[in-house]
């Protein structure tokens, strides 16, 4: 019977895995070569519901500049709850002097998720 008992606390402790967005951003040089981009500015971000009236507040917001190799990672696992379906699709804009870039990246929970931006 406690072999039963022990089983069944086991199974229901789990580790929750880290949600994870990774960023890499680059510019094509001349040649077609994808150049990582240093100091950009990277914000992901979702707004509330949409209307024609109303736009909602962020949901997520949040802005982080890129390393050396155009690379940047932001941790959402304090978001995450347990059983939902889904985490976010998430808008990214990226911005360094003249260079301009968006996208979209999706976040599934538990996972580390990752997109690729060009800035033209």
């Amino acid at each position: 019977m406690s072999l039963a008992i022990i089983s069944i606390f086991a199974s229901s402790c789990y580790e929750i895995e880290e949600t994870i967005a990774n960023v890499t951003v680059v510019r094509i040089n001349s040649v077609g070569e994808e150049i990582p981009v240093d100091e950009a500015e990277v914000r992901l971000y979702a707004l509330g519901s949409l209307d024609q009236d109303f736009v909602g507040e962020p949901r997520f917001d949040t802005t982080q500049v890129t390393s050396d190799e155009g690379f940047v990672s932001f941790n959402f696992s304090d978001y995450y709850v347990g059983g939902q379906a889904g985490f976010a699709v998430l808008d990214i804009e990226v911005s360094k002097g003249a260079l301009y870039g968006t996208g979209l990246i999706r976040i599934e929970e538990m996972e580390t998720n990752e997109e690729k931006v060009i800035v033209e």
